[in-house]
């Protein structure tokens, strides 16, 4: 958790200095990453709000992405991510949004990815998305590694 934290001082920092907010929507970090975002003290300056998107239901309910709005996505995918990163943005109108999405182990998902795969994207005045594969099946390092990498990807997008 230390490294997470350190990560999200980091973000946190930037996010202050220029007066920006964000909002975060998870899956398979089950909250790690709001969490580290919200361990900094002075997050109320720069945090909005996040979901953990665990399920189908979840979707529907916390991201107003029905079934439908489904098509042509995967789950635990970098358009899905980005989807989820502007989603979170454009709801909670803020500066940036976050996201993650995977399969934190023991085992794969329904879509056939391994445990260890995860796809974040980071959506505001810039953008990018990334996959990454950790190629282990500890659900709790994954779940770490998971959140650090998505904090890490919005932080090279702060840091420009």
């Amino acid at each position: 958790m230390k490294e997470l934290i350190g990560i999200a001082e980091q973000v946190a920092a930037k996010l202050i200095a220029r007066k920006q907010t964000i909002a975060v929507a998870e899956s398979s970090g089950g909250g790690l990453i709001s969490a580290s975002l919200l361990a900094v003290p002075g997050a109320s300056a720069y945090y909005l709000g996040g979901a953990v998107v665990y399920t189908r239901d979840a979707r529907r309910v916390l991201m107003d992405i029905s079934d439908e709005g489904m098509k042509g996505f995967r789950s635990s995918s970098e358009p899905y991510a980005k989807l989820l990163a502007e989603q979170m943005r454009s709801r909670f109108g803020s500066d940036w949004g976050l996201s993650e999405t995977g399969a934190a182990g023991p085992t794969g998902n329904r879509d056939g990815d391994a445990a260890g795969h995860s796809c974040m994207a980071v959506a505001g005045p810039a953008s990018g998305v990334m996959t990454l594969e950790t190629g282990s099946n500890d659900r709790f390092a994954n779940m770490q590694a998971f959140a650090a990498m998505a904090l890490k990807l919005l932080l090279r997008k702060l840091e420009g």
